[in-house]
């Protein structure tokens, strides 16, 4: 700490010096001519020369310097790429060479100038001018350790993005990614919206919200868990495809796989069912992952998964069976249940339900091994309140979750579009939250409403977009996907 606070003692004399001598340290009036990438862009289409008279304009970050007394190689990078850029006191003039030595790795420069090779082939930016544009006191993490710890990662991601490519190109993977998914559903018809994400009923997701307080209403207001009743409102009202990409917000706990904010696609699609939409659901991938990766095959924490291969369908119940080795005959015997989740290590409460008990097991014995893609089909009706019952079994609805990697990617279903069914659905779900399920769904009289106005036959889905770009960035934490996770407040 004493060697920092040394450092940024030094940077900070080397600033008041300048300020003294008239330079100002964070002027706003430099326009550079070229983004770097320009640069790069100009020099691939015009290599053949060594030198170049063309004049161009750059500015960045300094995250490199060797400086030869008269002379320094020194690397600056912006938004789009890093360049090379040598400065000399014979070409720039003593007084702003003086300048020049004043400045240090992490300051923002402007610098003009025209192009050459150097002895090693490097193309490099020989400047005839230049200039401070920000003068940063604090020092970067030192260049060959840099910023390895994953907790100050997180919580300086400022820093992150400045020492680590990688954690650059994650995010613009993700731009990519959810640039993608809008294209998709923009070339079928979809329109997207935005629906609130305050809300006086909390509805569309089993989950505890947070919940706020609007002064001037006098009411309590909750962050959204889901805009899925928001969503198939508009569906009510004649939007026939509409989906959002936005965040949800869960009181929950924090994992490699889950933060209490996150962000969702959720679309919806009338006159489609849940087969439709596992049939959409591979084609919208498979576009999403060939335009951003280039292919349909890739590796995820080393182990290959393909996009192209037809993805496996099974039901819950099979899964259970055929993967977490549960006898059939115990499916629909909860105490049963609940001993086979004893000897297998697994803790249930037994206030949970039948249908909560199997999807306990499930997420342990089944959903790690399920790797390549597969659609897991026909959820228990109990823990599926909005979805539409199954026409050859009234215990389970027309329900699937989506698995790639061993993580639950997508949930659709055919949506519920029978009020007296819905209603008695809600109050099933009001007894359970009296009954101390915090997550369980609140009676929403509103939407109810909505349904009686009539909505068409109409399928939906939820996809995590934050644990999809784990997939494709080959990323075990979903803190690393996501700018500014949540950490607890550091003392």
């Amino acid at each position: 700490m004493d060697d920092l606070n040394e450092v940024i003692r030094l940077r900070r004399e080397k600033a008041n010096q300048l300020q003294d001598s008239g330079v100002s340290l964070y002027p706003n009036d430099f326009r550079p001519s070229h983004r770097i990438s320009d640069v790069h862009q100009y020099i691939a289409k015009n290599d053949q020369a060594t030198e170049h008279a063309q004049v161009f304009s750059v500015a960045g970050r300094m995250v490199g310097l060797r400086s030869f007394g008269k002379a320094a190689f020194l690397h600056i990078r912006d938004g789009s790429g890093q360049i090379q850029v040598y400065i000399k006191k014979d070409e720039v003039g003593a007084e702003a060479y003086g300048v020049f030595k004043k400045v240090d790795v992490g300051d923002f420069l402007g610098v003009e100038g025209t192009l050459f090779q150097t002895r090693t082939g490097e193309w490099t930016l020989l400047a005839k001018d230049f200039k401070v544009l920000c003068k940063a006191v604090r020092p970067l993490p030192e260049k060959f350790h840099g910023l390895k710890d994953p907790e100050k990662r997180y919580r300086q991601r400022y820093l992150d993005l400045i020492m680590n490519a990688d954690v650059r190109d994650i995010f613009a993977k993700r731009t990519q990614v959810v640039d993608a998914f809008r294209r998709f559903l923009f070339e079928r018809g979809f329109l997207e919206v935005e629906t609130p994400m305050m809300q006086p009923i909390p509805g569309g997701a089993e989950a505890t919200p947070f919940k706020t307080y609007h002064n001037a209403l006098g009411e309590d207001l909750f962050l959204r868990i889901a805009p899925e009743l928001y969503l198939k409102r508009l569906i009510v009202g004649g939007m026939d495809r509409v989906f959002e990409i936005n965040r949800n917000f869960r009181n929950e706990g924090v994992s490699t796989r889950h933060n209490p904010e996150f962000t969702m696609l959720e679309f919806y699609m009338a006159y489609a069912n849940y087969q439709d939409l596992m049939t959409l659901t591979e084609e919208m991938f498979r576009f999403v992952v060939q335009a951003v990766l280039g292919g349909l095959q890739f590796s995820y924490q080393g182990t290959p998964i393909d996009l192209a291969s037809p993805w496996h369908r099974i039901t819950l119940k099979d899964a259970l069976v055929q993967l977490g080795e549960v006898d059939r005959a115990i499916l629909g015997d909860r105490f049963q249940l609940l001993d086979f989740a004893t000897s297998k290590g697994i803790q249930i409460t037994k206030q949970h339900s039948l249908g909560k008990v199997l999807t306990k097991i499930f997420d342990v014995l089944v959903e790690p091994q399920l790797i390549a893609p597969t659609f897991v089909l026909d959820y228990p009706l109990e823990i599926s309140p909005l979805a539409r019952k199954s026409a050859s079994d009234p215990d389970v609805t027309e329900r699937f979750e989506l698995f790639i990697g061993g993580s639950e990617i997508a949930n659709g279903f055919s949506e519920l579009n029978d009020p007296v069914d819905q209603r008695n659905r809600f109050l099933q779900q009001s007894d359970q939250r009296q009954a101390g399920d915090e997550e369980a769904h609140f009676m929403d009289e509103d939407y109810v409403q909505a349904l009686e106005y009539g909505m068409p036959p109409t399928a939906g889905e939820g996809i995590g977009m934050d644990r999809f770009v784990m997939l494709l960035t080959d990323v075990p934490s979903i803190r690393e996907v996501i700018l500014f996770p949540l950490l607890k407040r550091s003392s």
